[in-house]
């Protein structure tokens, strides 16, 4: 084969995966941008009726983001059989031992559902684990807020303090592993995501007494590796990086950011500057992007890293550059939402309702922190197509951003009045999936709406 057949061959293939990887949006934080395409993207006028493809209702109470394989929708959830609390909107800044909260006494049930995401109709859903919860959560989290991810074959339903839970694409229950449970910070419970790759489906469980690292064998469950961390209670969804020097596993800590090899050994670390790390990251332009911050506390550094790193590459008290770190600022960190980046541009959305962007290759900033009229607050992350950039507050209101060098508010969807929104929406195809409290909404076009 010649090298010209052979550029068309692999050009062929590439095309053939990205169409596929279109239709597919298999974890947390996956399919959060289109680019511009042939193909349509969902409609971005939007309320509790109008573009709706479909709604329904989901028991129980859970911020974990759905997942799509083909036409399977998979969202966790947990459902309290006794007297539920209501979930709470809104900034924690008052004594912080005022946030321990007491554990559950009543029996629950962690679910599984999946519903056909052509007409929302239920194909099934399982109870994965019932009991008395283990641990206490914050009234702002929630026992089902880690997002479940596939590999096309199987699906793992992770619960922090519970356990994994692997199942078929029909619902039949392949293997499962719990896991012991721990104190988290002023008892505010657990959300970090597993991520899968290859054969290791990877874990994150920073805590208040045994932090650990575990990779398990997405066929069989059993232990591949365990790594243990001095690190305390984290929220940050580890990152495969692909770069092309290596593989990595970066994980973000309050007191290290660290990169491991796929054998465990550590590669890099980076000081820690936040009291919290909850942002995943993530990598555009050869760089990997690494926050953490909070609305108050800590010095909420924004790093781009570049790959090869080795060591300690933590910056001096002056330093904004070294030999691994291509870009940094100081104070530019967010809380909660994990930043995005459209065509050249990251933007930075804050958890009190306020918007930044820099150039996302030189860290020059492109505009200082906007104010979103009437935003108030912002747990789930930003996401974008068609020019467009949307960011869901607490109250289920999705403001639309045009992007580019000029900020300016386009328009504003709101869902209904119960529609708390605190997980992040996802894209598939020419649909867009939003998960509120009580429900999941599919929205799109007239067209899609048709084809149902």
């Amino acid at each position: 084969m010649t090298r010209a057949m052979l550029l068309a061959c692999l050009a062929v293939c590439n095309f053939s995966l990205a169409a596929v990887a279109e239709e597919h949006v298999p974890q947390f934080l996956a399919g959060r941008l289109r680019e511009p395409t042939s193909q349509a993207s969902p409609p971005d006028h939007w309320s509790a009726t109008e573009n709706v493809v479909w709604k329904v209702d989901v028991p129980g109470l859970g911020w974990s983001s759905p997942i799509v394989w083909g036409n399977r929708v998979v969202v966790t959830t947990c459902v309290n059989t006794g007297t539920t609390t209501e979930p709470r909107k809104g900034l924690y800044l008052e004594d912080v031992d005022a946030n321990k909260y007491p554990k559950d006494t009543d029996k629950h049930e962690w679910k599984v559902y999946c519903f056909d995401l052509n007409t929302g109709h239920k194909l099934w859903d399982r109870v994965s684990h019932e009991g008395v919860p283990a641990k206490p959560h914050h009234l702002k989290n929630t026992l089902a807020s880690e997002s479940p991810t596939t590999d096309g074959q199987r699906i793992y339903a992770y619960f922090g303090n519970v356990g994994m839970f692997c199942y078929d694409l029909d619902g039949k229950l392949l293997w499962s592993r719990l896991l012991p449970a721990a104190e988290t910070n002023y008892g505010w419970g657990t959300s970090t995501s597993p991520v899968l790759y290859k054969d290791g489906l990877y874990i994150v469980n920073d805590n208040e007494e045994k932090s650990y690292l575990l990779v398990l064998n997405k066929v069989t469950g059993e232990e591949i590796m365990r790594i243990d961390r001095d690190e305390k209670t984290n929220y940050s969804t580890p990152f495969i990086w692909e770069n092309e020097q290596r593989t990595e596993l970066v994980t973000s800590g309050i007191g290290w950011a660290r990169s491991y090899d796929l054998e465990g050994r550590l590669l890099w670390k980076l000081k820690g500057k936040s009291v919290l790390a909850i942002p995943t990251p993530f990598a555009q332009f050869g760089y990997l992007f690494l926050t953490s911050g909070h609305v108050v506390w800590g010095s909420n550094p924004l790093y781009a890293i570049k790959p090869g790193a080795t060591g300690d590459i933590s910056l001096g008290e002056t330093e904004k550059t070294n030999d691994f770190i291509a870009w940094s600022h100081p104070k530019a960190g967010p809380y909660h939402p994990t930043p995005l980046i459209w065509g050249d541009t990251l933007y930075i959305l804050y958890d009190r309702g306020l918007l930044a962007s820099y150039d996302a290759k030189t860290g020059r900033e492109i505009y200082a922190r906007k104010r979103i009229p009437n935003g108030k607050a912002f747990t789930s992350s930003p996401w974008a197509y068609d020019n467009k950039l949307f960011c869901l507050n607490e109250d289920g209101v999705t403001f639309v951003i045009k992007t580019g060098t000029d900020f300016g508010i386009l328009h504003t969807n709101t869902l209904a009045e119960d529609d708390m929104g605190m997980a992040t929406p996802i894209i598939v195809g020419d649909k867009l999936l939003i998960r509120t409290a009580p429900r999941i909404y599919c929205i799109g076009s007239k067209e899609s709406a048709a084809n149902r």
